[in-house]
């Protein structure tokens, strides 16, 4: 069962909110980290879901995940490039080896990077227990773990999210929404999620022609 808001979710286009500057020295510590696994387009457009799921569930430490959707993916940069396409998204790709690797090196890159910013050890400890099993973890332990995992997949709804996951993938445009409808819906945790992936998915379909091109 997804998590309730009482609250009205915003399914408009996703766009920057104008309001995440403070966090313009933690962005720029981590540009190497960006350049991999397209996590330059994949980690802002999440950070854009995570302040609107933030909105919707004002109870949650957004301080929390917003730094943690910020860094969650940024260990795939310590992971062997070739590894990531071949035992990342093929097969059993869920359980790959690569998967818990890339949580690990993110754990690490949190631990490198928040000190010197200022950031304490309990606020990295509580950013470090949502990273390490973002991906490989069955269930969420928070509020704010939730709203981090149902970001990191909000991404994929929109039509750059659909490019770049369908050729990892291997997959059509139009055969990559049908496994978002079909298997990735089903996996959000929160209502609001829920509300704005299908209206993303029906914008990006319609957009991306996926009924002609099928």
């Amino acid at each position: 069962m997804t998590m309730p808001t009482r609250l009205i979710v915003d399914t408009s286009p996703i766009t920057a909110s104008g309001r995440d500057a403070d966090l313009d020295p933690l962005w720029r510590a981590i540009v190497t980290e960006s350049r991999a696994r397209s996590n330059d387009i994949h980690l802002p457009i999440s950070f854009a879901y995570a302040e609107r799921l933030c909105d919707a569930y004002p109870e949650a430490d957004a301080a929390i995940v917003r730094v943690a959707i910020l860094l969650h993916d940024t260990g795939w940069a310590r992971v062997d490039e070739s590894r990531i396409i071949s035992e990342g998204f093929r097969d059993d790709w869920r359980r790959s080896r690569v998967r818990y690797e890339h949580e690990r090196h993110g754990c690490d890159i949190a631990r490198e990077v928040l000190p010197p910013l200022g950031y304490d050890d309990e606020f990295i400890r509580r950013v470090t227990d949502i990273i390490d099993g973002h991906d490989t973890r069955p269930e969420s332990h928070s509020l704010e773990d939730s709203l981090v995992r149902d970001a990191d997949r909000l991404w994929r709804f929109t039509p750059a999210g659909i490019a770049l996951a369908s050729g990892w993938f291997d997959l059509t445009p139009a055969e990559y929404a049908r496994r978002l409808r079909a298997e990735i819906v089903p996996e959000l945790l929160t209502q609001a999620a829920v509300e704005m992936a299908e209206a993303e998915l029906c914008r990006a379909e319609s957009l991306l022609k996926t009924e002609q091109l099928a």
